[in-house]
């Protein structure tokens, strides 16, 4: 993280505190929203992998990526890259790399520190998480989605979370990114690292970086 503009603001707490205190977010270099590669060539080259380079995502990259997940892009209305069932934007996108966890917040376009540490190993069961620079983990917060009831909570913010990750994966096939969303993970260990409440809940988890051949 080092390099980028740190700007003190008060913020909530840790993930399910939901207490306020002083924190530093992480200001990103605004997204690049020219060029890339045309739609139906990013869905032809759209696909999983598994082995990754240690190479760390450069600020630029990152901040493309989180944007192209479930940034900004009417700011008018705030509304996102991915759609939400009834607009309730209840799916949380947390950052897990070599230096700690960071939650993304798109109206700010920022990253929000929420744990300390390389929680790497906890995003998944495979070894290849614990090498990938980057592991995406989406958090349901059930909270934010009114008096759904607890099917239609399930239901939906499994739907959301599979748009964010499917635009993950355009955006990586569109900038030679190797890339693989994952459902196996110890939601129990990672929720308590990083502080979640009884009402989150981590649907999925996705692995990015250099492929395993760059250097």
């Amino acid at each position: 993280m080092r390099g980028w503009r740190i700007v003190g603001v008060l913020m909530m707490g840790a993930m399910g505190t939901g207490q306020a205190q002083e924190t530093r977010a992480i200001k990103l270099p605004p997204p690049g929203t020219a060029g890339g590669m045309p739609l139906m060539q990013a869905l032809k080259a759209r696909h999983s992998t598994r082995e990754f380079a240690g190479k760390p995502l450069p600020p630029q990259v990152l901040a493309d990526l989180l944007w192209a997940a479930s940034g900004v892009n009417r700011p008018d209305t705030g509304q996102r890259t991915a759609p939400s069932a009834h607009d309730w934007r209840e799916i949380d996108v947390i950052a897990v790399t070599a230096d700690g966890a960071y939650r993304y917040d798109p109206p700010t376009h920022s990253l929000i520190k929420v744990a300390a540490g390389d929680l790497r190993p906890l995003t998944g069961v495979q070894d290849f998480v614990a090498a990938a620079p980057l592991n995406l983990v989406y958090v349901a917060d059930f909270d934010r989605m009114g008096e759904a009831g607890a099917a239609d909570k399930a239901f939906y913010s499994a739907t959301d979370t599979g748009f964010i990750a499917q635009n993950v994966y355009l955006y990586c096939a569109s900038a030679g990114l190797a890339v693989v969303v994952r459902g196996l993970v110890d939601r129990e260990a990672l929720g308590a690292a990083l502080g979640l409440g009884k009402h989150q809940r981590i649907i999925l988890s996705q692995s990015v970086g250099y492929p395993a051949a760059t250097r």
